[in-house]
């Protein structure tokens, strides 16, 4: 279907306080983490979202004025519409981060990356070889994510990389301490959160203590479907499509309005959680969007 996208003025925006937007481009990932709030893997599908119903996702973005927009999986990089929708966002004054696990960066995408306004966010888990590939399942996966976070540096690339503490002997503060040595400023580090992967088992519908209270306050997130939600850890709470439904009338709908209500707004000026590995790919943006 065909969307058109109207300007508002900023005070009747429906996106008012939102800060960023998580597209999820796609389930489909290299890895399957052990903690995955998305459940994503090399067997999931792209999703039903086209690269035109993304594009209207953006230019919604941009006519409700949520400043930034995030694209994520899944592993976008595994998306054809990713490079396109950088320049889109782009074209949109959207300020831009891209969320990947950084195992593989095609030319096109470096190209992509290195333009003015985009940044870039991955995950890391451990110093050690074995226990990253262990926590991933990809083996190889911690040699070429710590080659691809370097030349995102030696590019001159804004990074921030999560870290998300699994426990069981987990070698978080020697990891932090190697990406400090390479030059990462940027760095969070969160619990794991019982979403996805991580939940006790998969008929469980997350707690509202599960989230940081900062999504459907400051957030939004779309899922490879078109769904929408307050970010990817919420993804029960569903609040309306945007293959059926232009964002900004989602965001002004009473489903939205109510899962809103339902999530206690984060009352510190802390910005958890900010983990690599759920919640965190909005923390940044949400919380204080530099880019």
């Amino acid at each position: 279907m065909t969307l058109t996208v109207d300007t508002p003025a900023l005070k009747d925006s429906p996106a008012d306080g939102i800060l960023s937007v998580e597209c999820e481009l796609t389930g489909r990932c290299q890895l399957e983490c052990s903690h995955c709030c998305t459940l994503s893997g090399p067997k999931v599908s792209h999703g039903m979202m086209s690269l035109a119903d993304w594009r209207n996702v953006v230019d919604d973005i941009a006519a409700v004025a949520v400043p930034a927009v995030q694209f994520i999986g899944g592993e976008p990089t595994l998306s054809p519409a990713l490079v396109p929708l950088i320049g889109h966002a782009l074209g949109r004054s959207l300020a831009v981060e891209v969320y990947s696990n950084l195992t593989h960066v095609r030319p096109a995408l470096w190209a992509a990356l290195d333009q003015t306004g985009v940044r870039v966010a991955t995950s890391y888990y451990s110093d050690d070889p074995e226990q990253h590939d262990r926590i991933t399942g990809g083996r190889g996966s911690h040699a070429r994510t710590l080659a691809n976070i370097t030349e995102v540096l030696n590019r001159g690339i804004q990074l921030r990389v999560g870290l998300v503490d699994l426990g069981d002997g987990q070698r978080v503060a020697e990891a932090e301490a190697q990406l400090r040595s390479l030059g990462v400023q940027n760095i969070r580090v969160d619990k794991v959160r019982s979403v996805g992967r991580a939940a006790p088992d998969s008929t469980t519908i997350p707690s509202v203590n599960e989230l940081c209270g900062r999504c459907f306050h400051e957030r939004v997130a779309v899922s490879p479907d078109g769904d929408v939600y307050g970010c990817i850890l919420s993804r029960h709470l569903r609040t309306g499509n945007v293959r059926t439904a232009r964002l900004r009338d989602v965001l002004a709908g009473p489903q939205w309005a109510d899962a809103r209500s339902a999530v206690p707004k984060v009352t510190t000026n802390a910005c958890p959680p900010n983990d690599g590995g759920d919640c965190s790919p909005a923390s940044t943006p949400a919380c204080n969007p530099k880019f």
